[in-house]
């Protein structure tokens, strides 16, 4: 912070994804005079942002709006927002040869006004959500928002006045945590309102919940997205078709009555440049020992409706990063207001939790939240311990509010149930009871995953197109806490964090399972809420590091 002398602002927002530069945006356009400051950890705008990404155009399009009217006609826009949804496919898959087309199904729930009638996506943007943060950032910049990236909040901590104050992370420590020659210590920046927009179970957001006794109904569930781009030819691009998005359930996470039975699914879109997307989404609750999400996407690669069109493609870029899935009843909640954060201190997008599953889309809901937002911090600027409060009521009478609540129950009732009968139930999962289900990492028993690919999967290339760097010689910021634990899952278990781990950061080492390559994180944070003793803590690195994601 010593270069930009920002010691003091009077909103700070952490996190530069859709949510914070949604607010950030909206909180200039509505207050030009208002100083905000955005942090963000990554080493550029969009390097650690990474979605699906097909996008409900509707939020994106009202940001855009109040950022640069005349959007629309700009190079960026023609070239982030240049494609869109023509052809939605939603697609079971019934074993590695077929897929059974569910759209007319979809339509009739539509019809029906049922909430998995939402599931198509003609019309939204198919686009590179990492792309498209470094577009907002630069446009939050021309608007006079402070968008400062390589700058990694610790800690967040409020004040016996009231005002907030945020540690930033200490740098140039060696591996035993002593100060090198080149130590810079964290400043502290002093806000009137901090807005908390980290993504997935953010490390300043969890501390901040701890810290002033925020509760959630009900427990938050996780899925990991693993996704990467193939470049293809022409012809196999023609050939799928460009604006066609597969959503693909069944095969190879979920076979009915003989197993395996996840909660997820594949996904499959044309994006530019002869290039083909493809990813899985699982949820953590999953029970095999010897899963890997990353074996999924392989086996789904190799199905014999999707390998045609990406046979001898070049894997240009990959990634990997967890979803929030709890939904509605997850929301950490402040218990004396009900306010979703604390006085001066809003949570917003991943952060809170709102991704409809249901849909399987949470972009849309990040940025309103953050436009919901900015109009509360804009309202009550003179009474910060009221902008929370204001902040829930906004949300709860929102388009947002209003489709958090519809699909309240969904994934809890698949959890509660398995995909066969709760996928049935989900339909109805509003009339059931709220099912109350255990965090992720309970569910791992000593199951074993019945579908394996002809080769294991490569890491090493995945983590390398992910193009991760972290400065080798720093503190391990996966940490183990009790390693007798770890023995005790050894025996149990096999050590799963070997093999979940999307980029390979854990080995076994005499034995012993160890962060042998921290510099290989991919900050997922997976290996924090599935390890099944709870028995990891994933803390920040130094500044910068981490992947850096261009395409994604």
């Amino acid at each position: 912070m010593s270069d930009t002398n920002l010691t003091h602002t009077q909103v700070l927002i952490i996190g530069a994804g859709p949510a914070g530069l949604a607010c950030a945006i909206t909180l200039k356009k509505q207050n030009p005079g208002l100083a905000v400051v955005v942090i963000d950890k990554g080493s550029a705008p969009g390097a650690h942002n990474l979605s699906g990404a097909v996008v409900d155009k509707g939020p994106l399009e009202a940001i855009l709006d109040l950022a640069k009217p005349d959007w629309r006609d700009s190079d960026k826009a023609k070239t982030i927002l240049g494609s869109k949804v023509l052809i939605d496919d939603v697609l079971f898959a019934a074993g590695s040869k077929h897929f059974i087309k569910m759209n007319p199904f979809i339509k009739a729930a539509a019809a029906l006004k049922l909430g998995i009638g939402k599931m198509l996506h003609s019309g939204d943007y198919i686009l590179s959500i990492s792309r498209l943060c470094a577009w907002l950032a630069e446009l939050a910049s021309a608007m006079g928002v402070e968008v400062l990236s390589g700058f990694t909040a610790d800690r967040l901590d409020i004040q016996p006045d009231g005002h907030a104050t945020v540690k930033l992370l200490d740098q140039g420590k060696a591996k035993d945590g002593s100060p090198q020659p080149n130590f810079l210590p964290g400043e502290t920046i002093h806000a009137d309102v901090v807005v908390l927009a980290e993504g997935a179970d953010g490390l300043v957001t969890e501390k901040f919940i701890e810290s002033q006794g925020l509760k959630r109904k009900r427990s938050q569930l996780y899925s990991l997205g693993i996704k990467e781009l193939i470049q293809v030819t022409p012809d196999q691009y023609n050939n799928f078709g460009p604006g066609r998005v597969i959503h693909a359930m069944g095969y190879p996470l979920w076979t009915p009555i003989v197993g395996p039975a996840m909660f997820g699914g594949s996904i499959m879109y044309a994006y530019e440049d002869n290039c083909l997307a493809l990813g899985v989404i699982v949820g953590l609750d999953f029970k095999y020992k010897d899963f890997n999400p990353q074996q999924a996407l392989e086996l789904f690669k190799k199905h014999s409706r999707v390998a045609p069109f990406i046979a001898n493609g070049k894997s240009v870029a990959t990634g990997a990063k967890m979803i929030p899935e709890g939904g509605y009843d997850a929301i950490p909640r402040d218990p004396a207001t009900n306010a979703i954060g604390k006085n001066n201190v809003l949570i917003l997008g991943d952060s809170a939790g709102f991704v409809n599953m249901q849909q399987i889309k949470g972009l849309h809901n990040a940025i309103d939240s953050g436009i919901l937002a900015a109009k509360a911090i804009t309202e009550n600027f003179a009474r910060p311990t009221d902008i929370a409060a204001l902040y829930t009521e906004y949300f709860e009478s929102s388009r947002l509010g209003e489709e958090l609540r519809s699909a309240r129950n969904f994934r809890q009732t698949i959890a509660k149930f398995g995909p066969s009968i709760g996928f049935p139930l989900s339909i109805a999962a509003g009339l059931l009871p709220r099912f109350d289900i255990k965090p992720d990492y309970l569910h791992t028993t000593a199951a074993t995953y019945k579908y394996k690919p002809a080769r294991d999967f490569d890491k090493a290339s995945f983590t390398a197109n992910a193009h991760v760097h972290h400065r080798e010689d720093q503190p391990c910021h996966l940490i183990i806490e009790d390693s007798a634990l770890c023995e005790e899952c050894k025996i149990k278990f096999g050590q799963p964090c070997i093999t979940f781990c999307p980029a390979g950061v854990y080995e076994s080492i005499d034995g012993k399972a160890q962060a042998a390559n921290p510099s290989n994180c991919l900050h997922c944070k997976t290996c924090q809420r599935k390890c099944p003793y709870d028995n990891i803590r994933w803390t920040a690195p130094e500044p910068t590091g981490g992947p850096a994601y261009k395409n994604m």
